[in-house]
């Protein structure tokens, strides 16, 4: 059986998975640097190192136009639909939360994209936010689930990240602890984002994709706001990289 790689550019996070039949032989996952061309590289390199043949390449993500030697170019709504089918095969909502972005994916029955909403236009809610203000109180996001733990959230009156940065400074001042200001930053993120999925008219099971995906806290606080489950995977974070893959076998086959 032949192998597809998938590599999805994002514009904090460079994903990428080796593909064979439905099985993940191999994963890359990087910073994007400031050059993102230059992790693309290095995905591309590291996928399909020690490799016979060339393996079938699919791009997606904000990068995806900036290397000429890929086999094709999708978007990224088209492969986050494939990859959480792939994830979880009876999903039918998708709410994918990136570095700079989120965006909900309604699929039919047959996993077929019937659906979506982007908000590219604002870094409130995405996973830059979420960075921002943890290391605002000297954190890492890597470290919420454990600092946040059995924490009452603290009310916050903003999300814009500019105000709300400053807010999180004043709470500071006023002797609010920053555990309960950061499980406020979330329950206020994970409402807002029940929020954006509500705008679409979806079903269950819904999956959580993203970079965001591995905060079990917002995972909690945002089945909460939907009074229903969400459901994630370990391979949450490359579900665009795994559909840009299967993209890739489709094209192989025809």
């Amino acid at each position: 059986m032949t192998f597809t790689v998938g590599i999805d550019s994002g514009s904090t996070t460079t994903k990428g998975v080796l593909l064979q039949g439905e099985t993940i032989v191999r994963r890359f996952l990087c910073p994007t640097s400031f050059r993102p061309a230059a992790s693309i590289v290095e995905a591309w390199e590291t996928l399909r190192a020690g490799l016979e043949e060339k393996p079938f390449l699919t791009l997606t993500g904000y990068g995806r136009q900036l290397v000429d030697f890929a086999d094709k170019q999708v978007t990224e709504i088209s492969c986050h639909g494939l990859g959480a089918r792939l994830l979880l095969a009876q999903t039918r909502t998708v709410i994918d939360i990136g570095g700079q972005d989120s965006k909900v994916i309604a699929l039919d029955e047959q996993g077929n994209l019937a659906d979506f909403l982007m908000n590219d236009k604002c870094a409130a809610g995405t996973g830059r936010f979420l960075d921002v203000i943890s290391r605002t109180l000297g954190t890492q996001v890597e470290h919420l689930d454990t600092i946040t733990d059995g924490v009452e959230p603290h009310p916050l009156t903003s999300m814009c990240t500019v105000f709300a940065e400053s807010e999180v400074i004043s709470l500071r001042s006023a002797g609010i602890a920053p555990e309960a200001i950061l499980a406020g930053v979330i329950n206020a993120m994970a409402r807002r984002s029940a929020h954006f999925i509500s705008r679409l008219s979806t079903q269950g099971p819904l999956l959580f994709t993203g970079g965001v995906s591995h905060c079990a806290t917002f995972r909690r606080m945002l089945a909460g706001h939907l009074k229903s489950d969400v459901f994630t995977h370990d391979d949450a974070q490359y579900a665009g990289a795994l559909g840009a893959a299967l993209i890739g076998q489709r094209q192989r086959k025809r």
